[in-house]
């Protein structure tokens, strides 16, 4: 029995076809869409490349970029292909091709859910990538030398002061790390020389940040160095008084910022999703109701149009048998009672002569 089975008169074939000819060219515009959202959303992350650690976090758009190009050329067929269908005489030149092309746009319009649904998955690389990159870039803050890394105080800078940010996960860790350069340090002064002594590693640690931690909306001059240290200021105290530097982290931040931008970029990709697939089922009935115009022989009559020729579950069996039975058309079968009548054929007389010989008559 068909699933979800519709009659069509030739007027109802006429006007969907003309319908998913309009969609199509929409579909068309979403693949734009989808490409541009794609290209927008490897951009921003490239932005951002030197505090984030190498993984796999471009495969979302990617994606996103590649379903996008898909988009449009299968879109654009299936505007040319619904075109065609309003006329029954051409779309005998589209008979072979529709059911492949919809088997082929079923898979595609799979992939732009799977796009949507990786802008779900995708904030655990993010938030493990920017973990990584933005402990490496506060290690080497330092390191304005050296090339190579003579970039990351600046972007380290420029990162904290437009996002309102300090450190990777708060403004206390900087106090773990040595972020000023030694050619900065006065190596004659006993301070200095004890900070060194007094740490394993011969780090000079401070409990201090950068000058790009600070607030500039506090009202008071930003401190920056003996941030714990009540005594030495005036009327302040670290653990009751609002800090004049930012709170949050960068990688929150990041995270906060990217965060919004991808499930943006996933909402749009399910509306897009539920278009396409909206598009699909109406090229499936326009392909099975013009199919069955042809079989009828009545061009100007009614015929049905369905999703699914028989029941899902029939349909589900009959998919698997023919997946089963890969490969195994050339195979002999084995069948009892059912044997190649080829097969253990007695051949008589295959090697014997029974061509008689006549004798030559001798010459004269």
């Amino acid at each position: 029995m068909a699933v979800l089975k519709v009659k069509f008169t030739k007027t109802k074939r006429d006007k969907l076809a003309q319908i998913l000819w309009i969609l199509n060219w929409f579909s068309v515009v979403s693949g734009i869409i989808l490409f541009s959202l794609g290209l927008f959303l490897k951009i921003e992350i490239k932005k951002r490349n030197e505090v984030m650690a190498k993984g796999d976090i471009n495969s979302v758009p990617n994606m996103l970029i590649s379903v996008g190009v898909i988009a449009c050329i299968i879109n654009f067929l299936g505007g040319k292909i619904c075109y065609d269908c309003s006329d029954a005489n051409k779309f005998s030149r589209w008979k072979l091709v529709m059911l492949p092309y919809i088997v082929c746009t079923f898979c595609f319009t799979f992939c732009i859910l799977v796009g949507a649904l990786m802008c779900y998955t995708m904030r655990n690389e993010l938030e493990e990538s920017l973990y990584l990159g933005l402990r490496d870039a506060i290690k080497f803050y330092k390191d304005t030398d050296i090339p190579g890394r003579c970039f990351l105080k600046k972007t380290v800078d420029l990162l904290q002061i437009g996002f309102r940010c300090c450190g990777n996960n708060g403004f206390r860790d900087w106090f773990e790390i040595q972020w000023v350069s030694p050619r900065y340090l006065n190596m004659a002064s006993k301070e200095v020389l004890d900070r060194l002594k007094s740490n394993v590693d011969g780090k000079f640690l401070v409990d201090g940040v950068p000058f790009s931690c600070c607030n500039p909306s506090s009202p008071r001059p930003c401190i920056q160095y003996q941030l714990t240290n009540n005594s030495a200021h005036y009327n302040y105290d670290f653990l009751t008084e609002e800090l004049n530097i930012w709170m949050k982290g960068c990688r929150e931040a990041l995270l906060d910022y990217y965060t919004s931008i991808i499930r943006s970029i996933g909402i749009a990709a399910l509306l897009i999703w539920l278009f396409e697939l909206s598009v699909l089922i109406g090229v499936r009935y326009l392909q099975t109701a013009m199919k069955n115009v042809l079989l009828l022989g009545d061009l100007e009559g009614e015929s049905d149009g369905w999703l699914l020729e028989n029941s899902f579950v029939e349909t589900a069996k009959y998919n698997i048998n023919v997946i089963k039975n890969l490969g195994k058309a050339n195979q002999i079968s084995t069948v009892s009672g059912m044997n190649d009548p080829n097969i253990d054929v007695q051949n008589t007389n295959c090697d014997k002569t029974n061509v008689t010989t006549k004798s030559i008559p001798a010459a004269r």
